[in-house]
């Protein structure tokens, strides 16, 4: 699959463009109920696919066979 600039790598390896991207914010606000100011959509889009990013590079991240996780973690 070609990667345009704007894409996004969602979980689960899918890309996805602005359009999917708000696709995405349309159907999570209505399970959560949240109503989304049209003002604030280009922020949201913005912060889902930098999240989306994020993502994709934590689970690239391998972890070798040995790796236990932490029992208890404390601040």
């Amino acid at each position: 699959m070609a990667c345009r600039e704007n894409d996004v790598l969602m979980p689960g390896e899918r890309l996805m463009n602005d359009a999917d991207l708000d696709a995405y914010i349309d159907a999570s606000a209505v399970v959560l109920g949240l109503s989304i100011a049209p003002e604030w959509r280009a922020a949201v889009r913005a912060n889902l696919a930098i999240t989306f990013r994020l993502g994709a590079v934590v689970a690239a991240f391998e972890l070798p066979d040995e790796a236990e996780p932490a029992p208890v973690f404390t601040a």
